[in-house]
């Protein structure tokens, strides 16, 4: 079965080739951008208060220590929740500055940044609905100061999910998403990886919402 798509801008029902595409064409998704332009530069828009809660939410999270384990994983998901929130957003209604920014990256860093936020959303997916939270993180122990901060923590190699329920397309992706979280995020420090791709989102929406021109900081 064919996974067709009704465009946001005409209504063209299309395939997509992304897993966030929304329009059928560059020129619907220019059209549709420029539609919307006041909107995005009134400095209050979901996507500026979106990019707020990751902030403080990964502040949070890097300060977290001596907590209980419970706690721990309910702050891992929160922020992880957010940093795919705000990464879907961009592609969705950003992709040009979007794809810009990735870009301007030399090639092993942006391989790193896509496969990071690829690693996070099949975290987002199977983190508390398929898999058991404490299966993803190997919390750390400091022998002179009990519990390690969560930030220090690493994500754990999990198996491969049982796609067989879901579309052959979205199969692919979720194989895809695994194996991203395989190579870029399982053995590392998870504050690392929810730092980075916090990074990349934060120099990138001020970009997106055309505040000064894509490049003119550090991404």
């Amino acid at each position: 079965m064919v996974d067709l798509r009704a465009c946001t801008q005409c209504g063209t029902r299309f395939e997509p080739r992304r897993e966030h595409a929304r329009f059928c064409s560059s020129r619907c998704r220019i059209a549709w951008n420029r539609e919307h332009a006041v909107e995005q530069l009134n400095g209050d828009s979901p996507l500026d208060w979106s990019v707020t809660a990751l902030e403080d939410t990964v502040q949070r999270l890097g300060k977290a220590a001596e907590v209980g384990l419970a706690e721990a994983l309910a702050l891992i998901s929160e922020a992880v929740w957010w940093v795919t929130l705000v990464d879907a957003t961009m592609v969705r209604y950003h992709p040009g500055a979007y794809d810009h920014a990735l870009a301007g990256l030399d090639p092993a860093g942006r391989r790193v940044t896509e496969g990071t936020f690829s690693g996070l959303r099949f975290v987002r997916n199977w983190m508390g609905y398929h898999l058991d939270p404490a299966d993803f993180v190997e919390p750390g122990r400091d022998g002179e100061t009990g519990d390690t901060p969560v930030a220090s923590w690493a994500w754990r190699q999990v198996p491969a999910p049982d796609c067989t329920s879901i579309p052959p397309r979205s199969r692919s992706w979720e194989a895809t998403r695994h194996q991203h979280y395989r190579l870029y995020l399982a053995g590392q420090p998870l504050g690392e990886t929810i730092t980075r791709a916090t990074a990349f989102l934060t120099e990138l929406a001020p970009c997106a919402l055309g505040r000064r021109p894509p490049g003119g900081g550090r991404v």
